[in-house]
């Protein structure tokens, strides 16, 4: 094991000396890391930023985009063989085709490579031609840094931890019932260690589907490969008097473990470990609408997650990172577009009081956070109409059924979001069970069918200077 963790080691060291030599000499590399809790539209991100790269017109507050400084951009084989590539072409497809629909999400980690020339700036002008900058793409669900949490956790902390969570939710009932009336001390049977896990991992769905974020271990949910296999068979449970050997305790403990050594760390080490940018999109207005305890858990996990980007608290990822950190942080809050644009400035205030907390708490050495409303595919228009003898600010697009088919044109007014944060965050924190002075909705819109012009990317809000924050300054 020692060797194992010296030879480790020394590869990253080569492999971090070697990336620097190749950065520094011949053709720059971002490195930028996508990610989001669920339903935050991590996959419409990466379409729409990597179409309104390629085709500009719609990026002016990207300066080399306004400036005319990137003379091209093209699509190339990505420089991690074992990582699948994200599928552009058919994510893009599905947004702009004769039927625009949403793309299915992402459920593993993906990357793509895309490569832009571009022309220096300043005094360098007169001195160097174009050069090529690399952007990797690496697009990871945001569960997966939900589990950086279990590192420094026992089965036992885990376990209480977990069963005291879902003592006040609905949908842990029945998974509390059979943790309750199951002995840990017994033998283990393996039947009724995957009734386990399968009952947990119910629970795990019904929790993301009511809106809450701290849905941990993270690849229950999307195991991917993994799915049936053992580092995934465990689930939490009351720790009996005794633990002997070969009891139903002991091999879930073991599981546990496992699933730390051999899921959590490998993530961290060979994707996590190698991102130079970050964002993370956050479904703020889908939190709102499912009342005060949606954005209370939303605000923890994003402590949480924020607990990824300070490796100095952590001692598993000051081992693994060693010293390397994330140099600039976006939260974004996504569906702009749902809004009218007189909103979009409380919505950005909202996002940003929900990472402040943990921000303020947390030591970043130095990388810069920011926090946007944003929507990477507007899906509506703005209009205001007529109301009880004053007027409303809407917005209008194609509703989204049920079942996933296109419904029928509305104009839609969701409520004011307060221009305070602390008019939502503070009842939520206090455990209020709805809002007092208000009713938040939010509609589902399907993507507006484009006829886009020659040069032009998709319509979006700010995702160009989303974009700026990011890498403009690598440009």
């Amino acid at each position: 094991m020692v060797i194992s963790s010296i030879a480790d080691g020394l590869t990253r060291g080569i492999e971090g000396v070697s990336d620097s030599i190749s950065e520094t000499f011949f053709e720059p590399v971002i490195r930028l890391g996508v990610t989001g809790l669920s339903r935050a539209g991590k996959t419409v991100f990466i379409t729409s930023l990597v179409a309104n790269l390629m085709d500009r017109g719609r990026m002016p507050g990207l300066v080399a985009a306004g400036d005319g400084r990137i003379s091209a951009a093209f699509l190339q084989p990505q420089p991690d063989d074992t990582v699948p590539r994200f599928d552009y072409e058919t994510h893009l497809g599905a947004l702009t085709g004769a039927a625009p629909h949403w793309p299915e999400s992402t459920r593993a980690v993906s990357q793509l490579r895309l490569s832009l020339r571009v022309r220096p700036s300043g005094l360098l002008s007169g001195f160097s031609g174009p050069r090529t900058v690399h952007l990797d793409i690496v697009d990871y669900p945001g569960e997966w840094l939900l589990d950086l949490g279990l590192m420094d956790k026992d089965f036992a902390t885990w376990s209480a931890e977990m069963l005291t969570r879902l003592e006040g939710r609905g949908e842990g009932a029945e998974y509390l019932a059979l943790a309750k009336e199951t002995d840990g001390a017994a033998a283990l049977e393996e039947p009724k260690a995957q009734a386990l896990a399968r009952a947990y991992t119910a629970y795990l769905t019904q929790a993301r589907d009511a809106g809450y974020s701290d849905c941990t271990p993270g690849r229950f949910l999307l195991p991917g490969d993994l799915e049936g296999s053992p580092v995934l068979t465990f689930a939490p449970l009351p720790k009996p008097e005794t633990t002997p050997r070969k009891s139903l305790w002991r091999e879930m403990e073991r599981r546990f473990e496992a699933y730390k050594s051999r899921v959590v760390t490998p993530f961290f080490r060979d994707h996590f470990a190698r991102i130079d940018r970050q964002v993370v999109l956050v479904d703020v207005l889908g939190a709102i609408h499912r009342g005060p305890a949606a954005v209370e858990d939303m605000r923890q996990a994003m402590a949480d997650i924020l607990g990824a980007f300070r490796p100095g608290r952590n001692a598993f990822l000051s081992r693994l990172l060693r010293g390397r950190r994330v140099e600039k942080i976006l939260f974004a809050a996504t569906k702009a577009d749902h809004l009218h644009h007189t909103q979009h400035g409380a919505l950005a205030g909202i996002m940003s009081a929900l990472m402040r907390e943990a921000r303020d708490r947390a030591d970043f050495a130095g990388a810069e956070t920011r926090a946007m409303a944003i929507a990477a595919l507007r899906a509506t228009t703005e209009e205001t109409r007529p109301h009880e003898g004053g007027s409303v600010d809407c917005v209008r697009g194609t509703l989204l059924n049920e079942d996933g088919s296109r419904g029928k044109q509305a104009a839609f007014y969701p409520g004011a979001l307060p221009d305070d944060p602390a008019r939502l965050l503070t009842p939520a924190r206090q455990g209020a069970e709805k809002w007092l002075d208000a009713d938040y909705q939010v509609m589902r819109f399907a993507p507006a069918p484009l006829t886009l012009r020659p040069g032009d990317g998709p319509p979006h809000i700010r995702l160009d200077r989303a974009a700026q924050f990011l890498f403009g300054d690598r440009l």
